[in-house]
């Protein structure tokens, strides 16, 4: 899974994986009861193929976070169906361990899955993207953490079940809202931090599941998925120049869309140009970088860009793609699109290693990206993204573009780039500019 040229294959041995798993689980001396379990994994098999089958891979973030969910729910089930087990007689320094374990995982799980569905509505634009700020935030969220201790001591203390199972309700309906609040408050330049934090949220409550049923394997496996989630978060945060705690406690941003205040109007006026002469262009550029976002996913523009791509390569146009570790709405989200249409992996770099090149680059087409070419991040200390490194575009002697109106991105910061000499306003839906641009080369 560290290489794009094998990560097929890494796919392959964790389907095998997960059959195993099941193999093994079936087998096991608890299941006593094959029909109810027959009936269960046909109806998820069914969903998971039409699920599979009907989404587009530009809904692919929204994907991976509903499914985090899942896995959240699972440790919380898990969780109480463990408490419950009348088979299981835990005494002692034991029992105390037990409950621990099992009052930690229905935590961990229970903010993982409510964090996962808000997470999901904020990616797919059912919920606004706009960071939701409660008076008292943060010493809310404190409280709720104390109380959520407090609850555990007494559910730890607790002498019978019944007892115990009160302090564990309540607990999970704390952790249910805490996850909503603390998704809620995160603005949308954040959210692919979000999926990859939620992504390690989920390793530690499947880790946390091994705990409560003695499984080995399964406490390694989900300590492997914690801990590479949260290298992954800290890595998407070095690269955002933010502290991951602040990620967590609020975010940044403003509303999808809005115009900018009046200290953020820039003079110039934009300069627009026509897909003709983007070809001309492009054409006769020596050097040539791609710089897509979500944009391009969106308008599935990626085979297209694909074609331009070979076709400019064949009259020895030397072409690459420059991916912001943040570009679209999770970690590797572009690499993911390009490796779909089939663009090689030898000319799709990092910001780091293509950055230097951008001053020699004759022509940056930039697909549907805005917060990631921001050069506010660089100029404007009091900008949200201040601080933020960016793909420098507006280096290379002609920058186009490609956007559909004046709108700001995700993060709600206007773009100074747009009114620079050298760039260029591409404007309408990407496929149709990208493949007009194509008709022409």
């Amino acid at each position: 899974m560290s290489n794009q040229e094998t990560a097929r294959r890494g796919n392959i041995y964790g389907i095998i994986g997960m059959l195993i798993a099941l193999t093994a689980t079936i087998a096991g001396a608890q299941v006593t009861s094959y029909g109810v379990l027959a009936v269960c994994m046909s109806i998820g098999a069914v969903i998971g193929i039409i699920v599979a089958a009907r989404v587009q891979m530009t809904a692919m973030p929204e994907l991976v976070a509903i499914l985090h969910s899942f896995v959240g729910l699972a440790a919380v089930l898990v969780g109480f169906a463990s408490y419950l087990d009348p088979t299981l007689h835990y005494t002692g320094v034991e029992r105390t361990i037990h409950d621990v374990e099992i009052f930690l995982g229905v935590l961990i799980g229970a903010v993982t899955f409510t964090g996962s569905v808000i997470a999901f509505g904020k990616l797919s634009a059912k919920i606004t993207s706009k960071p939701l700020y409660l008076p008292a935030r943060h010493w809310l969220n404190l409280g709720l953490g104390l109380l959520c201790v407090w609850l555990g001591v007494e559910f730890v203390g607790a002498e019978t079940a019944a007892a115990g199972t009160i302090p564990l309700v309540i607990m999970t309906l704390i952790a249910f809202a805490f996850g909503v609040h603390m998704v809620m408050a995160i603005g949308g330049a954040d959210m692919p931090v979000v999926i990859s934090m939620l992504n390690s949220y989920s390793g530690w409550a499947a880790a946390a599941t091994g705990f409560m049923l003695s499984n080995d394997l399964l406490i390694v496996t989900g300590a492997l998925v914690g801990s590479s989630g949260a290298i992954l978060s800290y890595i998407m945060c070095r690269a955002m120049n933010r502290q991951f705690l602040s990620v967590i406690a609020g975010g940044f941003g403003a509303a999808e869309g809005t115009a900018a205040t009046s200290g953020e109007v820039h003079q110039g006026e934009v300069v627009p140009v026509l897909a003709d002469e983007t070809a001309e262009m492009l054409k006769n550029a020596k050097s040539v970088v791609v710089v897509p976002g979500y944009g391009m996913a969106v308008a599935q523009a990626q085979h297209a860009v694909c074609e331009i791509t070979k076709k400019l390569r064949a009259k020895g146009v030397n072409v690459r793609f420059a991916i912001h570790p943040v570009a679209g709405r999770m970690p590797g989200h572009m690499n993911v699109l390009l490796a779909e249409a089939k663009v090689p992996y030898d000319i799709v770099l990092e910001m780091d290693e293509i950055n230097d090149d951008l001053p020699d680059t004759d022509a940056v087409l930039v697909i549907g990206a805005n917060d990631i070419v921001n050069p506010s991040a660089q100029d404007d200390p009091s900008s949200p993204i201040a601080g933020m490194p960016v793909l420098e575009v507006w280096k290379a002697g002609t920058t186009v573009v490609m956007k559909r109106s004046m709108a700001t991105g995700y993060a709600g910061v206007q773009n100074p780039l747009f009114f620079k000499d050298n760039t260029r306003m591409l404007f309408g839906d990407a496929k149709a500019s990208v493949e007009a641009i194509l008709a022409n080369i």
